[in-house]
């Protein structure tokens, strides 16, 4: 299995990845900016080929530019990795620099590499500018293994479990209703949460994320494609009726959320006591990021410090996992 290629070689049984031979074998994909937490060092995603565009451009001409790059960036490589898009873990998100990968796609991506860690898996992650696009479902992060693409955790779980990988197997009906219900609060609080700060804050997004959503594009370009992003997920916080909360209201959703996790954490190890199941994976990838990334402050990162045994859940999993 394939992750982020920022961190150098990954863990790996094979210098092959991607065949069936008793053991599950893919490449994952992912924006460029992203790092395994148990690697410091970074590799340059590939991005497009820098250019320089006359500031006498019509504005028909830039869309002619901007339809004749997509159908471009769509084009899978002869082996595909999975392209990840934010910050490293604990390096920050601030500035441009070449750094791609937002909070929410870094947790993501964060939350695959723990369950398929947690399968025993072999993984390689790369970092590719174009990862998005390269995704079946337009979102990251995504597997590949053999001719097969598979994007999102929760697709990605039901991929690995029909090739005989699964970490739920040994819960009754009423446990994997009840994971099913605490995943679906994660992604209805967190990753929506994370997706308001970084597109909806205008600290954040005039500081942090349309620089980095648009680093590796030239003008005007980079200007487009993060302008039509912030457009989309401001239309998606409307439908779900985020569209008028306030910061307050939505770092007290987290709080909620981070609550619930706790008490149903308790302390046992993981969730369901002494077993990783992708609820854990979940979990960690999402809290994990939000307490490693610096943002333009620290009133997320708090939210979930002042629950100790959820910082003490991260931790876990990180040494277990992650750390060589």
């Amino acid at each position: 299995i394939a992750g982020s290629a920022r961190g150098g070689g990954a863990r790996t049984d094979r210098a092959d990845a991607g065949h069936w031979e008793g053991s599950l074998g893919s490449v994952v994909a992912a924006p460029s900016g992203l790092s395994n937490p148990w690697r410091k060092t970074r590799e340059a995603g590939l991005g497009m080929e820098a250019g320089t565009v006359p500031a006498s451009l019509e504005a028909h001409l830039r869309v002619r530019l901007l339809a004749k790059v997509l159908p471009l960036r769509r084009e899978l490589p002869e082996r595909c990795f999975v392209p990840l898009r934010v910050g490293p873990p604990g390096t920050g998100v601030r500035g441009g620099g070449g750094e791609q990968i937002l909070l929410s796609d870094n947790a993501a991506s964060l939350a695959v590499q723990a369950f398929l860690q947690m399968c025993n898996l072999p993984i390689k992650v790369v970092c590719r500018a174009n990862a998005e696009y390269m995704s079946p479902s337009g979102k990251v992060p995504f597997i590949h293994v053999g001719n097969q693409v598979v994007s999102e955790l929760g697709p990605i779980v039901q991929f690995v479990k029909a090739k005989g990988h699964s970490l739920s197997d040994g819960l009754d009906e009423v446990q994997k209703a009840e994971m099913k219900a605490y995943m679906e609060l994660v992604n209805n609080m967190l990753l929506t949460a994370e997706l308001y700060l970084q597109w909806c804050d205008e600290a954040t997004v005039g500081e942090i994320t349309h620089a980095r959503y648009g680093s590796p594009y030239p003008w005007p370009l980079n200007h487009i494609l993060a302008y039509q992003k912030q457009w989309e997920v401001k239309r998606k916080m409307k439908a779900i009726g985020w569209g008028k909360k306030t910061l307050d209201q939505v770092l007290e959703d987290v709080d909620q959320c981070c609550e619930a996790l706790s008490q149903r954490l308790g302390t046992q190890p993981y969730f369901f006591n002494k077993q990783p199941t992708e609820l854990d994976a979940l979990v960690f990838g999402h809290l994990y990021t939000i307490i490693t990334t610096q943002l333009t402050n620290d009133e997320l990162s708090e939210k979930v410090k002042h629950y100790s045994n959820l910082i003490a859940f991260c931790r876990r999993i990180e040494q277990h996992y992650f750390e060589d």
